[in-house]
């Protein structure tokens, strides 16, 4: 598992969206002061893959997940394990009471084409299918890493406080670990597969000694006795064959006098078909005489389109009758306007009086507005001075001319001031009226106006007309000559109809005739066609009664000749019937002989096909019998085959039941796996020190400044307990690809979270050389964590952390 870029969202100290890309790190610090958030991005891995920090205490607590000020926040990773581009997202929501749950998980695979310079976004969307969501995440997650959550808090992520897990491990705990990086279940895979094969193969061994069993009659001298009954089948196929062809030959013959005898048949019957249609005698006369009735109609025709055109050329000599319709229309339209204009001119008279008049009234009416409003003012004013009167104090001065009031002005009550404003209103309504009555007068006036010029205007139009035919009498006389002239030619019209249909009826008459004859024809001809192969003799196509009474008289004679010949021809044919029916007898009673059994037709295909039948069964059994022999020898070979399997897999499944081959098995790898840490721990311990293994699996360290002392790995000091588990986590790492795990279970990365702080410059030397060694090939990543700057400037890619009021934040660097 090798992380590509992890991204957090109200993660903890990380309130604001943030990303760390590590494509293109293999070695990478985090540095920052205590509290930064350095082991958060640390925890985000670990969080994304498994739903759980191993700093929280508790697996699957994921209330401290959520940043506190945050309702809702999100976790994601891209990361790469055998050669495929995974990415695991968990957002997390707090509910109104505020527990927080994971709204969302999922787990996909993406494109590996995908830059992952491109950022978190990019990568997520280049979605390639979804592998699980919600619970089932964490479980495919250990599926592709091959690590459960607390293995993976030993093999790959070391955290705070936690290096020493694997190292003080219980020897079972250990054991449980190097089962699944060993993948060692497999082993019980192939003894529970050997168990089932053992016992398929005894299954296989009975069954083939159930088939060898069912091999009866499969000796020498029943393929000896087959052997015979094949050459007797084979004799008797060829005296067969030569008895089908004689057959053969018979009923060829009698085949083709029997073909010969349908057709005389055929003949005879075509010849008796023959028979002259009832209407060919007096076919003729009715046709000649539908020709002479159509002349004549013809001809009648032509008389009445003659009286036609005529009727039309005096209706073209008359004129146009749509000029004197017009011309007299002009002279009617000129009578009724000259009345029409006289009325109009009266009412526009009257109308202008009536304008007149209106004008008058509403000068009255403006005249009395003006008396009244002019009466409302002075009553108004009356009314204002008296107000002012009572107001006014001896003394004091006029609010009017500013003098000092030295007498008070007697004062009569003013007349009414709502009387003198009714009036003014009941004034402007009698102008409105006078108004509105002068406008609609107008109006009036202007359509009567308006009116006039348009019965003078038409008045002119028709003077035109009137001027080029001024008699109207002439015009009338003209328009009768017309009409006279126009039903004349619709008389002669009718009359071409009537004749036209009554010559297309005759005409369809004579076509049927000649339909008829046509068909007669076609049937003397189609007669004929019947028996020209017979010989029938050529007749007059232009005489159809005399044709069919020539094409008879032939038939007669050829009939009786044909007969004759017909009765010799079945004598004939009886002849070979009999001789071929005694032929089939003798024949069926030699298949019989032979126990072949075949219908009494004797048909000679059927006989081939049941004589084949019995030499293709008589060398099948010989075939058979042979072939069970030689299946006896294969069965009693496999049946030996099959027992030595069984013999084996139930070898190989009783090795593999021994319940200390697993122990045997992650004993052989921790010896390995301690051997590789020891060597590194005498490095980092400047040779004090060496990791060994006691008769029970359990570690223990030998201090050479004490003799060489054995003794247990929880004696050491802090110091070097952490010298001791940072060499067992990276012999862990660089050795478990080795084990068998397959590429699942290969470890691309280790993150390691402090611990460097207890180590002298010395021993941190050796440390910072040990893990620039792990890295040097760029096939793993190797993340730390710490405080102390000697070691973090030794590493390539820095990122420094740092925290404010808003939450963490990280800045990538090369150092």
């Amino acid at each position: 598992m090798r992380p590509l870029c992890v991204h957090m969202d109200s993660f903890c100290s990380y309130r604001t969206p943030t990303s760390v890309s590590l494509h293109d790190v293999d070695y990478f610090v985090l540095v920052g002061p205590t509290g930064s958030g350095k082991s958060t991005v640390i925890d985000a891995i670990c969080f994304a893959l498994y739903g759980s920090v191993p700093r929280w205490g508790k697996e699957n607590v994921i209330r401290l997940a959520l940043a506190p000020s945050a309702n809702s926040g999100k976790v994601a990773l891209v990361f790469e394990s055998a050669g495929r581009r995974y990415g695991v997202v968990r957002a997390l929501a707090r509910s109104g009471r505020g527990a927080v749950t994971t709204k969302e998980a999922r787990l996909d695979e993406l494109d590996p084409s995908v830059d992952p310079a491109g950022g978190i976004e990019e990568l997520l969307a280049a979605q390639v299918r979804t592998i699980a969501d919600g619970d089932g995440v964490t479980a495919a997650v250990q599926r592709i890493t091959g690590l459960e959550y607390r293995f993976f808090m030993q093999c790959v992520v070391l955290p705070q406080g936690r290096f020493a897990d694997f190292l003080q491990a219980e020897p079972r705990k250990r054991q449980d670990l190097l089962v699944q990086l060993l993948d060692a279940k497999t082993f019980e895979l192939i003894k529970q597969r050997a168990g089932e094969e053992a016992k398929a193969a005894e299954v296989r061994a009975q069954a083939a000694e159930a088939q060898r069993a069912k091999l009866t009659g499969a000796d020498e001298t029943a393929e000896d006795e087959a052997a015979r009954r094949l050459e007797r089948m084979r004799a008797l196929r060829d005296r067969v064959r030569e008895a089908l062809d004689e057959l053969q030959r018979t009923g060829d013959e009698i085949r083709e006098g029997t073909a010969e005898a349908a057709e005389a048949e055929g003949a005879l019957a075509a010849l008796t078909a023959l028979a002259m249609p009832g209407d060919v005698p007096t076919l003729a006369d009715d046709l000649k005489a539908a020709n002479d009735e159509a002349e004549r109609l013809t001809r009648e025709v032509a008389r009445h389109e003659e009286a036609e055109s005529a009727a039309r050329d005096r209706v073209a000599d008359l004129g146009d009758k749509t000029v004197l319709d017009l011309a007299i229309t002009a002279h009617r339209d000129h009578v009724r306007l000259t009345g029409e204009i006289e009325e109009a001119r009266a009412g526009a008279g009257e109308a202008g009086r009536n304008v007149d008049d209106a004008g008058a009234d509403l000068a009255v009416a403006g005249a009395n507005l003006e008396q009244a409003e002019a009466e409302r003012q002075r009553v108004r004013d009356a009314d204002t001075a008296a107000d002012l009167a009572r107001r006014l104090s001896v003394g004091e001065p006029c609010p009017v001319c500013r003098r000092d009031v030295t007498d008070l002005p007697e004062h009569h009550a003013p007349p009414a001031l709502g009387a003198a404003d009714r009036n003014v209103q009941a004034r402007k309504r009698e102008l409105d009226a006078a108004q509105t009555r002068l406008r609609e007068l107008e109006r009036e006036l202007s359509k009567r106006e308006a009116d006039l010029a348009g019965l003078g205007r038409q008045l002119d139009a028709q003077a035109a007309r009137i001027h080029a035919h001024p008699d109207p009498e002439e015009v009338q006389r003209r328009l009768d000559a017309i009409a006279a002239a126009e039903q004349e030619a619709t008389t002669a019209r009718q009359a071409v109809r009537t004749a036209r249909a009554e010559l297309a009826k005759a005409e369809d008459e004579r076509t049927a005739l000649d339909r008829e004859a046509g068909r007669a024809l076609a049937e003397l001809d189609g007669a004929r066609d019947t028996v020209v192969a017979l010989g029938a003799p050529s007749v007059d196509r232009a005489d159809l009664h005399a044709a069919w009474t020539t094409l008879l008289g032939w038939r007669d004679r050829e009939e009786g000749r044909r007969r004759q010949a017909a009765e010799a021809l079945e004598n004939t044919l009886g002849d070979l019937r009999h001789r071929r029916d005694e032929r089939r007898r003798a024949l069926a009673a030699e298949l019989d002989a032979h126990e072949i059994a075949v219908p009494a037709s004797i048909e000679p295909e059927t006989v081939r096909e049941a004589v084949l039948n019995a030499g293709n069964q008589a060398g099948n059994r010989l075939e058979r019998i042979r072939r069970d022999r030689r299946m006896a020898g294969e069965l009693a070979e496999e049946i030996h085959r099959h027992r030595q399997d069984a013999r084996v897999a139930g070898e190989l499944a009783r090795h593999l039941r021994a319940n200390n081959f697993e122990n045997w098995l992650c004993g052989e790898a921790l010896a390995l796996l301690v051997g590789t840490a020891s060597g590194t721990l005498r490095e980092l311990s400047d040779g004090q020190f060496e990791l060994v293994l006691d008769d029970k699996n359990a570690i223990e360290v030998i201090d050479y400044a004490e003799a060489g002392l054995r003794r247990s790995v929880r004696t050491l000091s802090g110091g070097e307990t952490f010298q001791a588990s940072l060499a067992l986590a990276l012999a862990l790492s660089d050795q478990v690809a080795r084990f068998g795990g397959g590429a699942a279970r290969s470890l691309d990365s280790i993150f390691l979270d402090e611990g460097f702080g207890t180590l002298d410059p010395v021993t941190l030397d050796t440390v910072a050389t040990t893990l620039e060694r792990l890295t040097s090939g760029g096939d793993r990543m190797v993340g730390i964590v710490t405080h102390v700057p000697a070691l973090a400037e030794r590493v390539p890619v820095r990122f420094d952390v740092s925290r404010d009021n808003t939450g963490s934040h990280l800045e990538k660097r090369s150092t």
